[in-house]
């Protein structure tokens, strides 16, 4: 998805119509009374060869209390904040009211993108209501017909440039993952400097409440980040771009993600969270290295293992960090259970970096740097082609691989594919029937003998045929042959 586009209005306007009509189902219950949606609803939108994630909002009511419409108001506005793009929808046949006059002038200061679409405006009866439409100061209407289909033309017209806008920019962020190793190039020295164009790119992650918002505004010595002792006080994920320097002064540009608290998914249930949540993954998806922070008081609940395990799968360089380390009073005792803690339950990224920290007093802080720049490191490291052989052939030496069935398996070379992150690929033969266990041995040394502990690892067997070239051609039949050698002796 490129884009996300929040559909916001006063209640009946049309926009749970607009929403089913763009996700092709009726997701959204519909009614002509107001006030039917009270959630937001998430669906995947499809408009001729446009991909993005439309949002349907509750109706926008002028009420600022604690009330149920109050609390459906605020939770619209956030909608808006979080949308990439906003679609303002009025009823065309009503007209402008008040109402539409003061959210026009909230979007005008909360949204970066407004996209006006008067609805039911088919017919001439939708006139008058489609001109009075120009006096939001929000730019030409596009002429709707939600339940009817009509003006989508002009919708897909006003989104294209958006939608490449966004695309332009998250091909921008996105981070360089899976590069190819060449032979040419493998003994060059391939960690990319960051700039300041090219940023590093650290995503902080974990469970609500563990202090990821205070580490950051630490990090970058500014309170930018809202922060308190309530949980999930962070809804969507925010960058902010900082030099931040180590303990050897050289400051490093970073772009870094605060992400919300991600709960076990059994917990969500406002679509709120849901949406932040699914924020967050995103950030992992953009981050080069990933700083999953635990709470020291309840460190590795099973949600931290979950988080963890994600950025690995994901290829990420990923450094644990436990925050809240001064008011710990045994940190000797506590320190050595977080690190067996560690390497029990996550024996996939056994070797990677366990960081304390104190985000509330800054201590701690210069490690984290080293561990992040570390980690990055060993993300983008490249070995020898003539170095794997070597280290192959000891490997093999030490443990042979099974034979499974009878069939002994030749490992015959390996070679690094890629790197960001580190993957190998081993020629051998009967590919597929090594054993994980096999695999599993031999990336653990290469962890160990290669200095790349924590770093996700991709190996991949591959076939190499030892078959006959010339099996499967046809023979020439005997009488060709007997006459081919005689031709042979006559020239003898």
């Amino acid at each position: 998805m490129s884009f996300s586009l929040a559909i916001v209005g006063r209640p009946n306007v049309g926009k749970s119509t607009l929403f089913n009509r763009l996700v092709g189902k009726r997701l959204a219950l519909v009614d002509d009374q107001p006030g039917v949606t009270r959630d937001l609803r998430e669906g995947a939108a499809r408009l001729a060869d446009l991909r993005f994630t439309v949002i349907d909002t509750a109706g926008l009511e002028d009420v600022t209390d604690d009330s149920l419409q109050g609390r459906m108001r605020r939770l619209t506005e956030r909608a808006v904040d979080m949308a990439d793009v906003c679609l303002f929808m009025i009823d065309a046949r009503t007209g402008i009211t008040p109402t539409d006059l003061v959210f026009a002038d909230i979007l005008r200061k909360r949204a970066t993108h407004v996209i006006l679409a008067a609805n039911k405006a088919e017919g001439a009866a939708a006139d008058a209501g489609v001109i009075e439409a120009y006096s939001l100061g929000l730019g030409e209407p596009i002429r709707l017909s939600a339940e009817h289909g009509e003006g989508l033309n002009d919708l897909y017209t006003h989104l294209m440039p958006l939608a490449d806008a966004f695309f332009e920019k998250a091909r921008d962020d996105a981070p360089e993952v899976d590069v190819d190793v060449s032979d040419e190039d493998e003994d060059e020295d391939a960690v990319r400097v960051p700039t300041k164009s090219k940023p590093l790119q650290v995503a902080v992650v974990g469970r609500p409440n563990a202090g990821k918002s205070t580490l950051i505004n630490q990090i970058v010595k500014e309170d930018r980040l809202l922060t308190g002792p309530e949980a999930g006080i962070t809804r969507d994920a925010i960058s902010l771009m900082t030099d931040w320097a180590g303990p050897d002064g050289v400051p490093v540009p970073m772009r870094i993600f605060d992400t919300a608290g991600m709960r076990k998914k059994a917990k969500i249930q406002e679509k709120l969270e849901k949406l932040s949540v699914s924020d967050g993954l995103r950030a992992v998806k953009f981050a080069e290295v990933v700083v999953v922070l635990l709470d020291a008081e309840i460190p590795f609940e099973q949600q931290d293992l979950r988080i963890a395990d994600l950025a690995e799968r994901e290829g990420r360089a990923v450094v644990i960090a436990v925050n809240k380390w001064d008011v710990e009073e045994d940190r000797q005792n506590k320190l050595k259970e977080l690190k067996e803690s560690f390497e029990r339950l996550l024996p996939q990224l056994r070797g990677a970096p366990l960081i304390t920290v104190s985000a509330k007093t800054g201590r701690g802080l210069d490690r984290l740097h080293q561990a992040i720049m570390r980690a990055y490191e060993m993300w983008n490291r490249r070995v020898t082609t003539a170095q794997l052989n070597r280290w192959l052939a000891g490997m093999m030496e030490a443990h042979p691989p099974p034979a499974p069935q009878g069939k002994r398996i030749k490992m015959k070379y390996m070679t690094q594919a890629k790197t960001r992150p580190p993957g190998f690929v081993v020629m051998c033969s009967h590919p597929d029937k090594v054993p994980d266990s096999y695999s599993r041995y031999l990336v653990n040394g290469l962890r160990v003998d290669f200095d790349m502990p924590g770093t996700p690892i991709r190996l991949w067997m591959r076939g190499q045929s030892d078959a006959n070239p010339f099996k499967g051609r046809k023979k020439a039949p005997p009488s060709k042959l007997r006459k081919h050698t005689a031709n042979n002796k006559r020239r003898d």
